[in-house]
């Protein structure tokens, strides 16, 4: 498993963050495209049958489908880079650290001007504990 220093986290942000936003905004227009083909489905169902204009159809399958590949995509360029996406929908990133011969995870949410919390792995988000002078290099101090 890969391991950031908290400089190397922080300056994977902006890449990140043009990763999430990509992931996102493909997830969300492809929701959008689902609910849409749904309610057209229940039409088709309500009204007992219609009239199908399958090509129309085809083109917007093949287009939700690359809509959540572009997403996937995104995701799995994030994870290549060694960054665990904990939430897509807020943007929730975590980053495996050493510190003091422990993995802990440095926790980013989009939005966030820089990375300013941390947490344990088994403690997760409810854990979060703001950054100290320990993820700075030569910081003698010890955990807790």
């Amino acid at each position: 498993m890969k391991t950031f220093t908290l400089d190397e986290a922080q300056a994977l942000l902006p890449v990140l963050d043009s990763l999430l936003t990509r992931a996102i905004e493909a997830k969300q227009a492809a929701g959008k495209l689902q609910e849409e083909l749904s309610d057209y489905i229940h039409r088709i169902f309500v009204s007992g049958g219609m009239m199908v204009d399958v090509a129309t159809m085809q083109k917007r399958k093949t287009a939700l489908e690359a809509l959540a590949q572009r997403s996937r995509d995104a995701v799995e360029e994030i994870d290549a880079i060694g960054v665990q996406v904990k939430d897509l929908d807020t943007g929730l990133l975590d980053f495996p650290c050493l510190l003091e011969g422990e993995t802990v995870l440095l926790c980013w949410k989009r939005g966030e001007e820089r990375i300013g919390f941390w947490h344990r792995v088994e403690d997760g988000f409810r854990g979060r504990q703001p950054i100290d002078g320990r993820f700075r290099r030569g910081a003698p101090e010890k955990l807790n």
